[in-house]
């Protein structure tokens, strides 16, 4: 599946959720990530996220689509993280 996951996290956090995120997805700005993850791997990110995070003042928002064709994206002005795919 796709996913694009926004997080917002207090500051002594922030730093791990940012860790946690790079294992599974790609950084596309400030806390903000998105790609290609399995079900498996997306409740594994989540279980670790779940770990760090103060349930009463941190959220983790996701956007969920089964393949990344059925999402249009469209960045006005630079590309914080252009994903470049080298095969």
């Amino acid at each position: 599946m796709y996913v694009i996951l926004v997080y917002d996290m207090g500051e002594k956090r922030v730093g791990k959720m940012l860790k946690i995120c790079r294992r599974y997805l790609n950084w596309i700005q400030n806390s903000v990530f998105e790609g290609e993850i399995t079900e498996v791997k997306l409740k594994e990110l989540l279980f670790k996220a779940k770990e760090i995070m103060i349930l009463d003042e941190d959220s983790i928002i996701l956007f969920k689509s089964r393949q990344e064709k059925w999402m249009e994206k469209e960045v006005l002005g630079k590309e914080k993280n252009e994903l470049n795919t080298f095969l």
